[in-house]
């Protein structure tokens, strides 16, 4: 087996007194499309959160590419954040006052492109996600499918190496969700990327090479390492 992408070990995170994780394992590989299940309030976006270096877990570990996550300072987070991962919400979270473009020209423009670069850039991956056209639309002008094409542009256009996307149809109608779906499964696949998939929806889960299941704080399913028991039995969120 190659060695995988990113690796997560007996993560443990708290929300004050709740605990989301208790102890969830998990490996994603270069180029796959690895499905995280679970109900409502289970902890998948606390998962998320560690594995994308947005939040830091109370215990265990998060490596990618030698680096330790959960002990990285935050200057390197940021950059990783800008570079090697892309993250894209449920709700999009497009900045409201830039347009379609300019919104995914910005992790460019941080980056240090230039803004000729960075806009010639968005242009192409706005086509790629079939709304070239709508550049100059902001969110707020936008259906909610097109906002999320956007989004997905935003967290593809620096090329990263894993996208983690929290519940990317969640806001959308079922045929928005679908052409959401295919076009992320189409263009990581074409790229190369890894895609970390939270989702509460089958449908949405069938699009993944691997599926795995969160569960009191734990991640069960097929080639999830091997973890350390959980300590308590509260509901986690």
């Amino acid at each position: 087996m190659s060695t995988p992408l990113l690796t997560a070990r007996d993560l443990v995170k708290a929300h004050g007194p709740t605990r989301a994780l208790r102890g969830a394992s998990l490996d994603l590989s270069a180029g796959e499309v690895l499905a995280v299940t679970g109900a409502s309030g289970s902890g998948k976006s606390t998962l998320l959160h560690c594995l994308a270096g947005i939040v830091r877990p109370d215990g265990g570990t998060v490596e990618y590419g030698g680096e330790r996550l959960d002990l990285l300072p935050e200057k390197r987070l940021g950059e990783l954040r800008r570079t090697d991962f892309g993250v894209v919400f449920q709700f999009g979270q497009l900045i409201p006052e830039l347009t379609a473009a300019d919104n995914v020209a910005l992790p460019l423009l941080l980056a240090g492109a230039s803004r000729a670069a960075a806009r010639e850039r968005a242009g192409e991956w706005l086509e790629r996600f079939g709304v070239r056209g709508q550049e100059a639309l902001r969110p707020g002008e936008m259906s909610g499918g097109q906002a999320q094409r956007v989004a997905l542009a935003r967290a593809l256009v620096t090329d990263p190496k894993a996208v983690f996307a929290d519940e990317p149809t969640g806001a959308l109608d079922s045929l928005a969700g679908e052409q959401v779906m295919t076009a992320l499964i189409h263009t990581a696949r074409e790229a190369g990327t890894a895609v970390l998939l939270i989702t509460h929806d089958a449908q949405v889960a069938a699009y993944a090479d691997r599926e795995v299941a969160l569960r009191d704080g734990v991640v069960t399913g097929p080639g999830t390492p091997a973890t350390a028991p959980a300590a308590t039995t509260e509901v986690s969120r």
